[in-house]
């Protein structure tokens, strides 16, 4: 089940004036929808203590959004600067920060340092020398290799470039130990999109078993488990939700476990992104042409410039057709942009209501991964971004890309270099 039926009763009857307003194509998210899923986590796991949710920052990297995240009370996983500037503008504590780090340069561990720091997740045991200034409190991501099977997105664990191997997951946290640290925290990250809850579950037992390994080894004790991201969401009418109740009951049981074996648990993290704004997001685009030849095509005035997920992973993105969604789906249609690129397709063959020029186009799903992914090929320009208030006001949080923008990297100092001859 894509979109719920309480965000379009909230935004179809208003998408047209909406529209008219701001000009098409816009990704619009649903502020009650994002607040109510929020909630829902938190009430799904109120039975271990010290849980936090640490939004991932890349699946919707926009501060209004970090805002609402901010208010319930979450932290942020950020793996790059300007996501770590994202989440210190909205007034995160250093320690709801969690900095997951890949190939990571010594500029981004020095800013990662600043401003009191952030919770440092080392994603490699060779990074731990590379660490200017180390911090008290450290993390390592784990990848448990053959241990596990991935799933389809995020693949196989002992081809992912991510994580320290089951073999180095003691000596880094000794290394580390050697470093000076003094707190630690264990991360793994093992699927993506995953609508098995049981996956989840083996995950939680994974890592409160490499935290009782470690602690056996070290005499560590960890102060937080994070279970990673990958809550996955029914892209397609036909699928069923994950099942938060039934997951969250049997990690809580785990968590309880462990805490009467040891005499205390960690705090349990998650860093859904998806999960928290996906299903709360739409593109809305309009038909602008329509071609018949091989096949029949409707153009639209969004290209994947605004939402690639489709061309890169062949992703389904359930499509309204505005005020004919009780219509009968009778056309056939590849529904595309205007990229110079046969892949700029947001559906293949897909059976949908008559269109004709000027109809609105709503693509579900979008509020994870969409605009996040944009880029600038062929000169095509990312979308204006809007928030649907619970009050029905509807605000521009980010405004479209510009002609200027696409040139800006222009201006720039000249600056000719002539190596020296050998």
């Amino acid at each position: 089940m894509p979109m719920s039926q309480d965000f379009k009763n909230r935004l179809f009857p208003v998408a047209k004036d909406i529209a008219f307003h701001y000009g098409t194509p816009f990704h619009i998210y649903d502020e009650t929808g994002i607040r109510e899923t929020g909630e829902n986590l938190k009430k799904a796991f109120a039975g271990i203590d010290g849980f936090q949710e640490f939004f991932a920052v890349k699946a919707l990297p926009n501060k209004a959004i970090l805002r609402l995240m901010k208010e319930m009370g979450f932290g942020f996983d950020c793996s790059s600067i300007p996501e770590l500037i994202l989440a210190r503008e909205v007034g995160t504590k250093p320690e709801d920060i969690m900095f997951t780090s890949n190939n990571t340069s010594e500029e981004e561990f020095l800013f990662a340092a600043q401003d009191g720091g952030c919770v440092l997740n080392l994603d490699d045991i060779s990074l731990i020398s590379k660490v200017p200034v180390f911090p008290e409190l450290i993390c390592f991501r784990y990848n448990p290799g053959p241990r596990r099977t991935g799933n389809v997105i995020i693949g196989n664990p002992v081809e992912a470039k991510y994580g320290v191997t089951h073999e180095q997951v003691v000596e880094a946290y000794r290394m580390a130990q050697e470093r000076g640290a003094k707190r630690f925290g264990l991360h793994t990250m093992v699927a993506s999109n995953e609508l098995d809850y049981t996956y989840m579950v083996e995950t939680t037992r994974m890592v409160l078993d490499i935290a009782e390994l470690v602690e056996k080894e070290l005499g560590i004790r960890f102060e937080f488990v994070n279970i990673g991201g990958g809550f996955g969401i029914p892209y397609k009418p036909e699928q069923q939700p994950l099942d938060l109740a039934a997951m969250s009951k049997e990690i809580t049981t785990q968590f309880d476990a462990f805490k009467t074996k040891h005499g205390y648990a960690p705090r349990m993290y998650m860093e859904s992104g998806r999960y928290m704004t996906g299903p709360h997001g739409a593109l809305v685009t309009t038909a602008i042409n329509h071609k018949d030849t091989y096949r029949k095509y409707i153009g639209v005035d969004a290209c994947m410039s605004s939402l690639m997920r489709p061309a890169l992973y062949g992703s389904y993105h359930h499509i309204d057709v505005l005020g004919k969604e009780n219509q009968p789906r009778s056309e056939v249609y590849d529904v595309v942009g205007s990229l110079c690129e046969n892949n700029d397709k947001f559906a293949i063959q897909r059976e949908l209501p008559p269109i004709v020029e000027d109809d609105l186009v709503i693509i579900h799903d979008t509020g994870a991964h969409g605009h996040a992914m944009g880029f600038q090929y062929n000169g095509r320009l990312r979308p204006k971004e809007l928030l649907l208030h619970g009050d029905g006001r509807v605000e521009l949080i980010r405004r479209a890309e510009t002609v200027e923008d696409y040139f800006a990297t222009y201006n720039f100092t000249p600056d000719t270099f002539v190596p020296p001859k050998g």
